[in-house]
Formats: C-alpha cells, structure tokens, sequence
C-alpha cells in the first residue's frame, strides 16, 4: 500500500500532467518567401476560428509575397486573426523556447532556403530556430513547401526531413472534392494541415466511400 507522501506525489504528477496539457495549444505559423501566401493566411483564419492561439513569424521575403500575392502585412494578419506577431531576428522569443507549451510549428508557405537551412540543421532566424527547436523537443513540424516544379535538392530536403520526423504537405490540392474556386483548393490543404496537428474542423468535403458507385 502506498505511503500517504506517495500517494500525494503521484496525485500531484497526475495533477501537474493534466495542467500541462490543457495550457498547451499555441501554434508557431510561420511564412516564408514561397509562392502561397494564401494558404499561410487561410491557416491563421482557421486557426482563429478554433480559437487556437497563433504566433506569428514573417520573413523579410515573405512580407513581400504577402503583400503581392494577398494585398495585406504581417501587421495586417496579425490583427485580423488574434495572432501574436514575433519579429523574424528575435531569435529568443518565446517561439523557439525548447521549454514553452508550443504544440506545434507550421511553416507555410515553406521556401525553398527555408528548406535547406532546416535540412542541414541551421536556425539563423525565428522560423528557422524555432523549426529546429521542434524537432530538438519532438514537437509536431509541418512544412508546406514552395510552388512546383522541385530541385533534386529541395526532394532530397524534404526526404531527409521526413526521415527525421517532420510532416510535409506539398500544396498539392486534391480534385476529387470537385472544386469550384481557388478558395475551395486553398482550403484543401488547409484542412490537410489541421488534419496533421490534430485539430477538429469542418473545413472541405471528407471522402466517404459512397462517391464512386459503377464497380
């Protein structure tokens, strides 16, 4: 039978396990200078629409692929979605913390040097150290790499990334869903995303096997 001082430390483990995983949540979302800002944009909005707490890191070139691709800012996105907007230099924040109750990291869209930095171990910026800092505490890393078509590099990349443990999600909409607008393929690989951290939406059609009936 256990000691009642026993007892009261497995009760407060217990208890200190159970406080861990309901304060956890935030999501790291960064955006990199690939082509996609869209998809890194429709992300925050879902994530804010789960009501999921989001940091967010924009690199210099990604501000630029904003601005062009989706006519708004890093400023702009932080404050329509709730997001907390960490500068890329600020390589101590709390972001790339090993410690922090971060769930997971999303880099979308994920440029192709963004790509390379991760695959040789480099964590020069916010993005890059905060990636890194997720594999180092086997946190959840998703990568949506850049537009096609791939480099031997950029495949070989993000075959030893997936080695390691990280997710990568091509932005390769599905069609099976019979799309209609550049929403609905935005949303395809949003949905695909959410999927990977293990939230519940109801983002996109699910396939549920009735679709196809001739055979």
């Amino acid at each position: 039978m256990l000691e009642p001082l026993s007892l009261r430390r497995l009760q407060t483990s217990a208890y200190m396990r159970k406080a861990v995983i309901q304060i956890m949540g935030e999501v790291v979302l960064g955006i990199s200078g690939a082509s996609g800002a869209a998809y890194g944009v429709r992300l925050a909005e879902a994530l804010q629409e789960l009501k999921v707490p989001i940091r967010l890191v924009v690199s210099n070139s990604g501000r630029i692929t904003l601005k062009h691709e989706c006519d708004t800012t890093p400023e702009e996105l932080a404050e329509k979605t709730g997001a907390l907007l960490e500068e890329q230099a600020n390589i101590g924040a709390k972001s790339a913390s090993g410690s922090a109750p971060i769930d997971a990291v999303v880099i979308c869209p994920c440029s192709g040097t963004t790509l390379g930095k991760l695959a040789a171990g480099i964590g020069d910026n916010l993005i890059t150290r905060s990636a890194i800092v997720a594999m180092k505490e086997r946190r959840k890393l998703i990568i949506v790499p850049r537009e096609a078509p791939y480099a031997t590099v950029h495949l070989e990349n993000m075959a030893k990334l997936s080695a390691w443990g990280t997710i990568v999600i091509p932005a390769s909409p599905g069609f099976y869903n019979h799309p209609t607008s550049i929403e609905d393929m935005v949303d395809f690989v949003v949905a695909r995303i959410l999927d990977q951290i293990g939230l519940k939406h109801s983002i996109g059609k699910r396939w549920t096997g009735e679709e196809i009936d001739e055979f």
